[in-house]
């Protein structure tokens, strides 16, 4: 094999590996695999390879896992089938799993805390049988004291009772009297007890006490009863009994195994004893009854872990605090308890002997009937689930399949129906739809082609503007018309008039101009067609004015006039209501009633700056001369091709350096905004801050003006602007 050869293969496999997110996926793995390979190498590398290997582990976790978003949205989400399959989980399935494990945590708690009240309440019974026990000792032995019999009597009688009450008890508690605190001999043969008598209880509240109490790292169910004596003297009488193994077993028995955990205290009251000892500065010793407990790490076990009945049985560990008293400062605290028990002998606890009979048995036997009849219903939802899924996705291929049909031009496809339902009407929808695209196909086409016309016409109309405007020696001429849709109902023109042509003389002289502008009544086509023939005329007119002014004369004297006056015959334009008038003429008699224009026609004289206008309804041009002052175009008459026979006054002044005419349409003035018109202030203030400026520029900035006081809307009308400068 060749180099060549091995490099293109190379490359070759290089570019079939993966990329992007699978391709980092891929190498991560791989690095993490040869860093787990080389931590089996000898030598002092493996701090080095945990690190690295936590830090591509979790780059790895960081890639792997939107990796895996992606497969699953474009792999298994894809198809609706898989879709709908996870909505039913979801939607179906998922709140019976939530409901169901919610009854398996609540009961599995209950049963815990059931278990765990059933040890309290034993004890608690236990502490009942002590106390009335005591109570009664209590009262018998403070009888004796008070009436002062002989030592050997109070010891036989106090002998006599703690042996009574001991025999009806399953326990033997042990029992310590005391007269102000200090202990007395009551039974000889009783043994000492480990509990002494703290200050705390030398003297009660309520006379009595009884608890679970930790008296150096040991516990015990004591009880305390007090008596005051005939001469003053304070009698209590202590019974406790230790928590050992035998009385765990009489508390557990019939529940499984019950564990108390007596260190689960003593790290706390060591602590806050190390605390008050370091405020106070003080070293002593505790005081009677609190020594220090054993650090043993098992706790006071009772019972055996029982055995289950049946695979529902499962094993019921729960853990809790019952409250207890430290003996030695009488501070109320909690132990640790773990009761390990089965819901079979918790619910034999509940229910003792009620559990036979035929009414229990035929309530087991509904409650089980019942479950059977919710399995069928979740089995029926099942089989109904996945039959609705397959008529929808048959539905959704089908229009799968119709859609890529259309999307080739086959707007002939239809789908098969023969359902009755929701989605059957979608499906007669989709084929009445590739039927309206059928029409709207054909519509396009015919519009298409308007639109096409519509384009010739808006290019024949911008060719009717002036395009390109030769500024006169003393006069500065610009106009700009920016239709609201393709095409325009405003007109504008100049007509340029020169000195007669002489032989040997390549170029004429300017005589003067004639500056028009109108507006149509309406817009678009309709408009536009007007405006084309409102141009024709004014065009017709002038290069026909000797004929249409002079008509009363014969052709000898016009062309005689012509060779006197050695011009163009510009005097039509000399008389812009003359003109006006006759185009009122022709437009009254050449289009519909309500069809009409406005229009203002002016005569500009190169030689003596005299400008002559006439004014048809349109909007008054301003001429704003540099002294501020403004000079409002407004003598003429109504609007042109409305009625018949109208007559136009004409007014005239001189041009002096400097002023400015504008001419403009109502698509200026006109747009509204939130704070209201344009108007002609703001058209004014902005020629005027540009005056000085070419005239495209001021023109320029006006359209800015517009289209910031318009913002998003739409151009409501056609703008058109005309300006004229003096020099």
């Amino acid at each position: 094999m060749t180099q060549d050869t091995l490099r293109a293969r190379v490359q070759g496999w290089a570019k079939r590996l993966p990329t992007g997110l699978p391709g980092a996926a891929l190498w991560l793995a791989l690095w993490f695999c040869v860093l787990l390979a080389l931590r089996l190498l000898p030598g002092g590398w493996g701090t080095f390879f945990n690190v690295t290997e936590i830090f591509v582990g979790v780059a790895l976790v960081a890639v792997a896992v939107p990796l895996a978003v992606q497969l699953v949205r474009r792999r298994m989400l894809w198809s609706l089938r898989n879709k709908l399959v996870l909505t039913y989980l979801l939607i179906g399935l998922a709140p019976v799993v939530l409901f169901v494990t919610l009854v398996t945590i609540t009961a599995y708690i209950a049963a815990g805390q059931f278990a765990i009240h059933l040890v309290d309440s034993r004890l608690q019974a236990e502490l009942g049988q002590m106390s009335g026990a005591n109570a009664h000792r209590t009262d018998l032995i403070a009888e004796a004291l008070g009436g002062k019999p002989s030592v050997e009597e109070m010891e036989e009688r106090g002998g006599t009772t703690n042996r009574l009450d001991a025999s009806r008890m399953r326990l033997h508690p042990a029992t310590k009297a005391y007269i102000n605190g200090a202990p007395i001999a009551l039974d000889p043969v009783a043994g000492k007890t480990p509990l002494g008598l703290p200050p705390w209880a030398a003297e009660l509240k309520t006379s009595e006490f009884q608890d679970l109490v930790l008296d150096g790292g040991e516990l015990y169910l004591v009880v305390v009863h007090q008596r005051r004596l005939g001469d003053g003297r304070m009698f209590s009488l202590v019974n406790s009994t230790p928590v050992d193994g035998a009385l765990m077993n009489l508390i557990a028995d019939g529940l499984g195994r019950a564990v108390l955990f007596p260190e689960s205290v003593g790290s706390l009251a060591e602590e806050r004893r190390d605390v008050a000892a370091e405020k106070t500065g003080s070293s002593a010793k505790p005081a009677v009854g609190t020594g220090r407990r054993s650090k043993s790490a098992s706790g006071i076990v009772g019972g055996s872990e029982p055995s289950a009945m049946n695979l529902a049985d499962v094993r019921v560990r729960f853990m809790s605090t019952m409250s207890m008293t430290d003996w030695g400062s009488g501070d109320r605290d909690s132990i640790l308890i773990e009761v390990d028990s089965r819901p079979a002998l918790l619910y034999r606890q509940l229910f003792g002997g009620s559990l036979g009979g035929v009414i229990t048995s035929g309530i087991r036997l509904g409650l089980i009937v019942l479950c059977v009849v919710f399995a069928l219903i979740e089995l029926l939802a099942l089989y109904m689930a996945i039959r609705l899924s397959r008529t929808i996705t048959a539905s959704v291929t089908d229009l799968y399949e119709a859609t890529h049909a259309v999307d080739r031009g086959e707007l002939n496809h239809r789908i098969g129906v023969s359902r009755n339902d929701q989605l059957a009407e979608l499906s007669r929808s989709f084929n009445t739809m590739t039927g309206s695209l059928q029409r709207l196909l054909a519509e396009q086409k015919e519009k298409e082609r308007l639109q096409s016309e519509i384009s010739i016409a808006q290019e024949v109309q911008a060719n009717l503007f002036p395009h390109h405007i030769s500024n006169m020696a003393n006069l500065e001429l610009h106009g700009v018309c920016r239709p609201a849709r393709s095409v325009s109902g405003d007109y504008y023109d100049f007509l340029v008039f020169h000195e007669e042509a002489n032989e040997g003389v390549p170029s004429r002289r300017e005589t003067g101009v004639g500056i028009a502008i109108g507006d149509i009544s309406g817009k678009g086509i309709s408009a536009a067609l007007l405006m084309a023939t409102l141009h024709s005329a004014v065009r017709a007119y002038r290069f026909a004015s000797e004929e249409l002014v002079y008509s009363e004369t014969t052709l000898e004297g016009l062309m005689a006039s012509r060779e006197e006056r050695g011009g163009d015959h510009d005097e039509l334009f000399e008389s812009p209501g003359r003109i006006l008038s006759l185009l009122n003429r022709h437009l009254y008699r050449s289009t519909q009633p309500e069809k009409y224009a406005t229009l203002f026609l002016a005569h500009y004289d190169a030689a003596s700056a005299m400008l002559t206008y006439s004014n048809a309804g349109q909007l008054p041009p301003l001429v704003l001369g540099r002294d501020g002052t403004i000079r409002r175009l407004d003598q003429g008459g109504t609007v042109v091709g409305l009625m018949d026979g109208m007559h136009y006054d004409e007014d005239r002044f001189q041009m002096r350096p400097g002023d400015i005419l504008v001419a403009y349409s109502d698509g200026v003035t006109e747009p509204e905004n939130d704070f209201g018109e344009f108007g002609e202030a703001r058209l004014v203030d902005v020629v005027n801050r540009y005056r000085d400026e070419p005239l495209h520029v001021i023109s320029m900035k006006v359209m800015q003006a517009l289209d910031a006081w318009i913002g998003a809307e739409e151009q409501p009308d056609d703008i058109t602007l005309v300006l004229a400068r003096q020099t």
